[in-house]
């Protein structure tokens, strides 16, 4: 009673000998407020909610954000964010990058994450690469488990590699001479 009292006196007594005064003039303390940098600066600091790809959803190609993601569909594809959680009715076919992953659904492919959380409905058929991890009973996971300080940027530079090699055909040049 007493601090409601305290706070909401100083700020009627202003209001009331303004209001009668002139109402013109909170139009002009309005518009001027918004210019200032102090309001401005509060608003953007809101996080923005997490994207949900809902269970109905199918997506076939690579999501990259900044942002929170929560997985309950099918994606085939890569996936990189900030906080990845993959629900229980969720499907991943491909490589997961993430600052923050949980994952209660299933996973096909490499796991990177900073922190990587297995609930005990998860189920992962890759490699786990990470600097802290967490698995609980119930967890069925098969693939090989790795920790890095800094398994993020790793990544990047350890998969292109491989790939470009994968890509080119080794029996295509055999072939070709030998039929020459």
């Amino acid at each position: 009673m007493f601090s409601k009292s305290k706070i909401n006196d100083p700020a009627p007594k202003p209001d009331s000998a303004a209001k009668p005064a002139a109402p013109a003039e909170p139009r002009k303390d309005t518009a001027e407020k918004p210019s200032s940098g102090e309001f401005k600066a509060a608003a953007p600091k809101a996080k923005p909610p997490a994207s949900v790809l809902s269970p109905d959803l199918h997506v076939t190609g690579n999501l990259k954000t900044t942002g929170d993601v929560q997985v309950e569909g099918t994606v085939e594809g890569d996936i990189r964010a900030h906080l990845l959680t993959i629900g229980e009715s969720a499907t991943i076919k491909g490589e997961i990058i993430a600052d923050d992953v949980v994952i209660n659904g299933r996973i096909v492919g490499r796991v990177r994450g900073l922190k990587v959380r297995l609930t005990s409905t998860a189920r992962v058929e890759g490699d786990i690469i990470h600097k802290t991890i967490a698995i609980e009973s119930g967890a069925h996971f098969e693939g090989s488990v790795q920790r890095q300080d800094d398994p993020l940027n790793a990544g990047g530079k350890k998969q292109s590699a491989p790939a470009q090699q994968s890509s080119s055909p080794t029996p295509a040049p055999a072939n070709e001479p030998a039929k020459s």
